[in-house]
């Protein structure tokens, strides 16, 4: 990590972009989360935590999740449901990232084969036919590895998990 230092001001702008929704992709948002872990300043994690909430509940995290999964979309399903679990997990406080929390979830709880498998069984994925079982299996596997690699690489931007 770079021991690059900020200013006053510069951390008073970043504050200010982060609660007007002007950083709104994980990769600035943890840009200014290392920035921010540097410092050391209690004021600075208000703003980093619901920076974090709204990018998962505006769809950001949904929408960058697709760009990665232009084959096969990710299921909007699987994220509310990644979501619910984390509202739900009283283990949820050990993290001020929701954005990591939810990305968690999808591969501890092993949402992916469960929603993979619900989405390719939908007639609408055939045309309005009824799939046969392999072909529901063979999108499923399809699915699964698109999605896995998509929530691989999200996660990557984390060299250690976000946790007090």
């Amino acid at each position: 990590m770079s021991s690059q230092r900020i200013t006053l001001a510069e951390k008073d702008q970043m504050i200010a972009a982060l609660q007007s929704h002007q950083v709104n992709t994980l990769v600035e948002l943890r840009r200014i989360e290392k920035l921010f872990a540097q410092l050391g300043s209690p004021d600075v994690a208000a703003p980093m935590t619901a920076a974090w909430s709204y990018y998962v509940n505006s769809h950001s995290l949904l929408t960058e999740l697709r760009g990665l999964t232009k084959n096969y979309p990710f299921s909007s399903e699987c994220l509310e449901e990644a979501k619910r679990r984390v509202y739900s997990d009283p283990e949820s406080n050990r993290s001020w990232n929701f954005c990591w929390l939810v990305l968690s979830k999808v591969g501890n709880d092993q949402l992916i084969p469960y929603y993979a498998h619900y989405q390719a069984s939908l007639p609408a994925m055939w045309g309005g036919r009824s799939p046969t079982a392999e072909g529901v299996e063979q999108l499923k596997n399809a699915f699964v590895s698109e999605w896995n690699w998509a929530i691989t690489q999200m996660l990557s931007h984390w060299d250690q998990p976000p946790t007090r």
